[in-house]
């Protein structure tokens, strides 16, 4: 069983507000002279719940070639946001650490995006459009921890391991 046309379209809904929400909240930088970038702000989130990664680590995280994280990694070493160091289990191994000057400017990217985002919900949505954007942002949490195996699996068998069910994803 293929997907269906109205999986393909709450799917490209989704996909789009999710695109145009995330721009909005990027756009929602703290005042700083040095805001995160997107991409500055995942690698710093990562490195804050993964511990310290490889180079090669957070590019297959970000789906990117390592040479492409060279100069942001550059500019989040200059700014005291990270720091490199020699694995001491593989010395071919280059670590990247978050340090606290890092955390603290994760901290308020996050802070000023949610400070926004809680505001926009509570002038323009009601408590239970609130309420259903709770639960949606649970069931994203959810989807976005599937693995590709996984994915695989159920492309291949159609779904029938998981119709039905109402556990994790």
């Amino acid at each position: 069983m293929g997907v269906s046309d109205e999986d393909l379209y709450t799917a490209e809904q989704l996909r789009w507000g999710i695109s145009r929400l995330a721009s909005r909240l990027r756009a929602e930088q703290p005042g700083s002279a040095q805001p995160l970038t997107r991409l500055s702000a995942s690698l710093l989130s990562h490195l804050r719940h993964s511990g310290p990664l490889a180079v090669g680590e957070l590019a297959a995280i970000e789906g990117v070639q390592a040479q492409s994280l060279t100069r942001v990694l550059q500019d989040l070493e200059h700014q005291g946001r990270v720091t490199r160091s020699r694995s001491s289990t593989d010395k071919r191994r280059q670590d990247i650490t978050l340090t606290a000057v890092g955390e603290q400017a994760l901290r308020d990217h996050v802070r000023d995006g949610n400070a926004w985002l809680a505001a926009a919900l509570a002038r323009h949505l009601s408590p239970a459009e609130r309420g259903l954007l709770r639960l949606a942002g649970e069931l994203m949490q959810q989807l976005a921890g599937v693995d590709a195996e996984s994915a695989d699996r159920e492309r291949a068998d159609g779904g029938a391991a998981q119709r039905g069910t109402a556990g994790p994803l």
